[in-house]
């Protein structure tokens, strides 16, 4: 390679690299000012009028896997007092924040919680188990001071985070899953178990219900549907 040849690729390389950096920074930049996301449905969240007498509203809180229910599987919620506000990528310290004006402001009967498969893959960094918990913990503590009856859902069955490989995604939930379940006993809250229905001889998620191993299709809504339905009638009556 020529001397020529070897300062333009450090040229380009040097550019690319302030390139990254400035989009890393103004990424940095835009969570550091609202890491929760607390704007995303505040606009939304000032339209829901206070619930009709005898409304049974109930609030789905979570990730991409619970907003994505409403886009792969639109007529689940048709007709209904449902609400969701599910945000793509995110782990419970950043549903723990919003919680307040996502979930207990819009007044439900019932919060259905679906979290902590992000804080597994470490979104927003490393978290233990332990962690994890505590904040699902939390956001049911929240509910139940605020007369709201909760609904805390297993985390679904992942082998392997495509975008974060080695996380061990398999023994970690089995354990969080182990432990979400004994709260919900000890604290006689429902818990809804997609994990069982939905895992494959690896404890994935069962190919005929994802395209990536992580994300349900609208095969795995159908899974999903009638046990989140179940689980919300249970939460009514108790």
């Amino acid at each position: 390679m020529t001397l020529i040849s070897l300062i333009s690729l450090f040229k380009k390389t040097v550019a690319q690299v302030v390139k990254d950096t400035s989009r890393n920074s103004a990424l940095s930049q835009l969570m550091n000012q609202d890491w929760a996301c607390l704007k995303c449905f505040a606009e939304a969240n000032g339209k829901v009028e206070p619930p009709r007498e005898g409304e049974d509203r109930v609030v789905f809180m979570g990730n991409s896997i619970t907003i994505g229910w409403s886009h792969l599987n639109p007529e689940f919620f048709e007709g209904k007092p449902y609400i969701n506000r599910g945000i793509s990528g995110q782990t419970t310290p950043q549903m723990l924040i919003r919680f307040r004006p996502d979930v207990i402001n819009l007044k439900p009967k019932v919060v259905v919680i679906l979290a902590g498969t992000n804080d597994i893959a470490g979104n927003t960094g490393y978290t233990s188990v332990e962690t994890i918990f505590g904040n699902l913990v939390s956001m049911a503590e929240l509910a139940k001071a605020n007369g709201i009856r909760v609904v805390l859902s297993s985390v679904l069955p992942v082998y392997e985070y495509a975008w974060r490989p080695g996380m061990d995604p398999v023994t970690r939930i089995a354990e969080l899953n182990q432990r979400i379940k004994e709260y919900a006993k000890q604290n006689n809250l429902v818990y809804v178990d997609y994990y069982t229905p939905m895992a494959d001889e690896r404890k994935g998620l069962k190919a005929s219900l994802t395209l990536d191993g992580v994300h349900p299709t609208k095969a795995g809504y159908l899974v999903m549907d009638p046990l989140v339905e179940k689980a919300i009638a249970e939460a009514l009556k108790n």
